[in-house]
């Protein structure tokens, strides 16, 4: 029953387009994002959460009470937005119950397979239940398979089916961590956590304490506009100029096509403007916060020497703090990696600690004082048509977590 339970949540969740859109313009980005949490918080409401919110940002809040009271009190965290990247409109999910091996054609565009070479740890899955897309959109299990698995676990709890001990469980649902801002308005008092889980992880029994540190670039170049019938030693083109900014960006090394592991990068992601002036976003990555710096050192480099090559333009570089390492945090709360090591001994499974090439509101919520690693959901290939997840994996997560849940109310609380 629980299990089914869990299914026909997630297939609620990814039904409901929550795709963040622009930021800056509205906050939460998109209204779907509003639909969502809405529903979350009046499930929780239905289940017996007396507290369960949605504030005026879109961020749901709720409060399992616990049986124990003087243990760390933990947090568990989801988004609600799907990524920009592909349409999450109008998703038909595909289940596939006892998958029985193979690649996996996609009803909605027959151009689409998730085959065995791409997705190596589906020989690993036979006889489970798998979600996929029709190929069409994505499938919304980052993170709404996150979003599903906290839920049944609250449920579990509230029906006595959970750990017979548990300290208070805070839950909270955020918007537009797609797009790099999870945690603007999460009010941390409110919350009233000591350590904190971001369910938005691959596969099953991964634990990520360690994410990209992250910083954002703007490049502006401004050049000379002039009517081209006499522009002749006048104008200086500012797309001519950007687009050998870009053709001198690193490309053999520091770049997300040559990178893999610990390496970090620097990977352009728009251009836009025209002659009289073009602007290039850039996105820089790496696990540690001093190559942010060389890699802006390098832009900067760029620019003086696109300068010289175009007398007349100017170059300027503007650098963005994203985010951090969420490893850098995490001393404060000693506890949350190794309880987490001990659930998944606990059950019986062997922990997979790999670092994240990205980000979690996990990086951020910790840089504001709040240690929070990531954990495991059963998604696979985010942010593609291809994306798929496992249902049986989401199950393991609820386990771990239950398992978890039960450990943490064997502590006590700091002082």
């Amino acid at each position: 029953m629980s299990r089914e339970r869990l299914l026909e949540r997630f297939l609620k969740y990814v039904q409901i387009d929550t795709t963040a859109g622009v930021p800056g313009a509205k906050y939460p980005s998109s209204d779907g994002q509003l639909v969502l949490g809405k529903l979350l918080a009046e499930e929780m409401q239905a289940m017996g959460i007396s507290d369960a919110q949605q504030d005026e940002f879109g961020i749901v809040y709720g409060t399992v009470p616990g049986s124990v009271t003087d243990c760390p009190v933990v947090a568990l965290n989801s988004h609600v937005d799907t990524s920009p990247e592909t349409t999450g409109a109008n998703v038909k999910p595909q289940v596939i119950s006892n998958y029985a091996g193979g690649d996996i054609a996609l009803p909605g565009d027959a151009t689409r397979v998730i085959t065995l070479q791409e997705n190596p740890e589906l020989k690993d899955l036979h006889g489970c239940t798998l979600i996929t897309t029709d190929g069409t959109t994505l499938l919304g299990g980052d993170d709404k398979a996150g979003v599903a698995v906290i839920m049944e676990v609250a449920q579990r709890i509230l029906e006595g089916k959970g750990p017979a001990a548990t300290g208070p469980l805070k839950i909270l649902f955020t918007c537009d961590e797609e797009i790099g801002h999870g945690v603007d308005h999460v009010d941390l008092a409110k919350l009233g956590a000591d350590v904190c889980y971001t369910l938005d992880g691959p596969g099953a029994n991964e634990l990520n304490a360690e994410t990209f540190s992250a910083d954002g670039a703007t490049v502006t170049i401004r050049g000379i506009n002039i009517h081209p019938s006499i522009a002749k030693g006048r104008m200086v083109n500012a797309l001519r100029a950007a687009s050998i900014f870009i053709a001198l960006l690193p490309s053999d090394r520091m770049s997300p096509e040559t990178t893999e592991e610990r390496e970090g990068f620097i990977h352009p992601v728009t251009i836009s403007g025209g002659v009289g002036e073009a602007t290039i976003q850039l996105i820089l990555r790496s696990f540690e916060t001093e190559e942010l710096t060389t890699q802006a050192e390098t832009l900067r480099d760029i620019a003086q020497r696109v300068e010289a090559k175009f007398p007349g333009c100017s170059v300027t570089v503007a650098i963005t703090p994203q985010y951090r390492n969420l490893r850098d945090g995490l001393d404060k709360e000693p506890r949350a990696v190794p309880i987490a090591e001990k659930a998944h001994e606990a059950l019986g499974r062997t922990v997979k600690k790999s670092v994240i090439r990205g980000g979690t509101d996990g990086s951020q919520l910790t840089a504001l004082g709040l240690p929070t690693p990531n954990l495991s959901t059963g998604q696979h290939n985010p942010h593609s048509p291809l994306e798929w997840a496992c249902l049986d994996e989401m199950e393991q997560a609820v386990e771990l977590l239950l398992k978890m849940l039960e450990l943490w109310s064997q502590e006590k609380k700091s002082t």
